[in-house]
């Protein structure tokens, strides 16, 4: 294992910090950029999809939440690997989000991520979740 030097993991922890506070608040600018140009998000094994390119990302996340949806993420025990100007990551997570219909989901899962440093600041390169366990009322 490659143990990151504390400037670069904490660099990470606060991207993927600003990952969810923008995402919760709905920052769609400040969500698009965390991310590269190029980014991957798969959420296929969650039961969602594969997506690439950043603002087709931040589109097809926008598209499954309103104004009106309130969501939280929470992140918990980074376990990040950094090799030069790229790393990975996996966290733990759990969200909660509740739809103006009344609809509510619970989930409990990790996301597997992939990092470049590009003009001396860490991006999220690919994005992938994975369910453990989701709670879903009507």
């Amino acid at each position: 294992m490659n143990t990151p030097n504390f400037a670069d993991w904490l660099e990470i922890c606060n991207l993927k910090a600003r990952y969810c506070r923008c995402l919760d608040t709905q920052d769609w600018d400040g969500f698009a950029a965390v991310f590269t140009e190029d980014f991957i998000l798969d959420t296929s094994a969650a039961g969602g999809l594969r997506v690439e390119g950043r603002d087709a990302a931040v589109t097809y996340v926008r598209s499954s939440i309103s104004a009106e949806t309130f969501t939280t993420h929470h992140i918990h025990a980074p376990e990040i690997e950094v090799n030069g100007d790229t790393a990975t990551g996996i966290w733990a997570m759990q969200d909660r989000n509740i739809w103006p219909t009344g609809r509510k989901l619970l989930g409990f899962g990790h996301y597997h991520e992939r990092y470049v440093r590009v003009a001396g600041a860490w991006r999220i390169a690919e994005s992938k979740l994975t369910r453990i366990n989701v709670e879903m009322s009507a």
